[in-house]
């Protein structure tokens, strides 16, 4: 599988604050870059899948809605991340 349980650690070391922080939304936004990242490529191989298609869109969704957020509770925060990401330019 693409994304096994020590690949979602490193993430979440990396990203929030320790190897346990699950829930911070800079975490959550970068474990859904990961997996938006990789429904992307399978999209380029295989363009008549419908279903991971919508998968996709739910989750750029789930990523804005986060994002969104995080720009209201604190703007330094959301700039660090999208620095980090690299999602913007």
């Amino acid at each position: 599988m693409y994304l096994d349980s020590v690949k979602k650690q490193e993430l979440f070391e990396k990203y929030g604050k320790s190897v346990t922080d699950t829930g911070s939304p800079e975490s959550q936004i970068a474990l859904f870059s990961f997996r938006i990242s990789h429904l992307t490529e399978h999209l380029k191989r295989n363009h008549k899948d419908y279903g991971t298609e919508r998968a996709l869109k739910m989750l750029v969704g789930k990523r804005r809605r986060l994002l969104d957020y995080l720009i209201m509770v604190d703007i330094s925060r959301y700039r660090a991340i999208i620095k980090e990401l690299g999602i913007r330019k």
